[in-house]
């Protein structure tokens, strides 16, 4: 079986690269290792997925926005990154970008719907689930997959969108730095008493990092990070008690907090890919790079890596050239390090630092936060970042 691409994931970074391409005129052909009904009908994760707004004007080019319910759809208008204990920190406001909001909060399961009604869609995307490889290998003029019933699968270019623990990368012998932050985070959904006005914190802790997301009706989802065994103990407590342990944490800023929905436990581990294309392969989202979620920005990098690699093989193709141009994918390489390694190593140094609980670390933190909200070009900066 033939195509112009096989990409292998279907989860969205892979579906909006195959949308992308359809809409060009090439076709797609994407394996994914899991069953239909996963795909097709994703159940909720607990995850939260913030959108820029260069993200979401993507997703309306690909025909996917708009197969997302308002309702789905909560403002994220204001950030605020909080230190220790009450701490005032420092606040973004969407204004500084020119904006009535920094971005947009989307489940990531119903993003995941959007991204693959979609792709059904789509004449030039054909998608193979429970599909089981058992060799990738690359030639002098095509990209050949091998699945476990005995098809093969040809194709110019070959694209790896399978997480951040990519098999297919590891396959292709590209290496990846790996960080085990030896935390997990907890996600889930909760109601509470006073309104969070779409405000979402990054509150560092001693101990613990705290996040809250911002939700309609009054509600908001809860991201907590703790060492693997005060999440065991936090775990096993009954529901009141949870209940209350939670607000305590939150030191009751929006009241008292009520657990609306089931928890997700994920362990935290960054990556990113010593280099992002090898000989008719490419790599795209967190097979690329797979960020810690402290800045949010995980989701709009796989978005940016689908928009860099999709713009040089439609390139390619439009000039009737190899769809896996060497030169074309050394640009593609290029312009997403350019992209991604600043904001990579910015957010390494934000966890290593205010996740240093020393107490003369504190106080650098403290003040670092101090000075930042001083700063109303750096906070611009930032603004216009999300807002574009």
């Amino acid at each position: 079986m033939h195509a112009d691409v096989i990409i292998i994931g279907a989860g969205p970074t892979g579906l909006c690269l195959a949308i992308a391409l359809a809409q060009a005129g090439l076709k797609s052909i994407v394996l994914e290792r899991l069953a239909l009904t996963a795909i097709a009908q994703p159940a909720f994760d607990g995850r939260e997925i913030a959108l820029t707004h260069e993200s979401r004007h993507l997703l309306h080019q690909w025909g996917i926005w708009d197969r997302i319910h308002p309702n789905d759809v909560s403002d994220l208008r204001h950030a605020q990154v909080l230190d220790g204990p009450a701490s005032s920190g420092m606040t973004i406001h969407a204004e500084l970008g020119q904006k009535k909001q920094l971005g947009w909060l989307v489940p990531n399961h119903v993003l995941r719907q959007a991204a693959y009604d979609s792709m059904a869609q789509q004449d030039r995307v054909q998608l193979i689930t429970d599909a089981l490889i058992e060799r990738t290998q690359v030639h002098a003029n095509y990209a050949e997959v091998g699945l476990s019933n005995g098809q093969t699968l040809r194709a110019p270019l070959l694209v790896a969108a399978d997480s951040r623990f990519s098999e297919t990368r590891r396959a292709m012998g590209i290496q990846a730095h790996v960080r085990d932050f030896g935390k997990s985070m907890m996600v889930f959904r909760v109601k509470h008493s006073q309104p969070h006005h779409h405000i979402a914190w990054e509150w560092f802790g001693y101990g613990q990092t705290r996040a809250l997301l911002p939700l309609n009706d009054q509600s908001a989802s809860v991201v907590l990070t703790l060492n693997p065994s005060s999440m065991q103990q936090l775990l096993a407590l009954p529901a009141e008690e949870f209940d209350t342990n939670i607000s305590e944490r939150y030191e009751f800023r929006l009241g008292a907090m009520q657990r609306i929905s089931e928890r997700f436990v994920y362990p935290l581990v960054g990556v990113y890919a010593t280099q992002f294309h090898a000989h008719r392969f490419a790599l795209i989202g967190d097979a690329a790079v797979g960020m810690h979620p402290v800045t949010a920005h995980g989701f709009n990098l796989g978005v940016g890596s689908v928009a860099g690699l999709a713009q040089h093989v439609i390139a390619a193709y439009r000039a009737g050239q190899d769809l896996a141009d060497p030169k074309r994918l050394a640009a593609y390489t290029r312009q997403h390090h350019q992209r991604c390694l600043p904001l990579f190593a910015a957010t390494n140094l934000v966890v290593s630092l205010y996740t240093n609980d020393l107490p003369p670390v504190r106080a650098v933190r403290q003040a670092i936060l101090k000075a930042a909200n001083s700063l109303t070009p750096f906070k611009r900066f930032i603004a216009t970042r999300l807002t574009g």
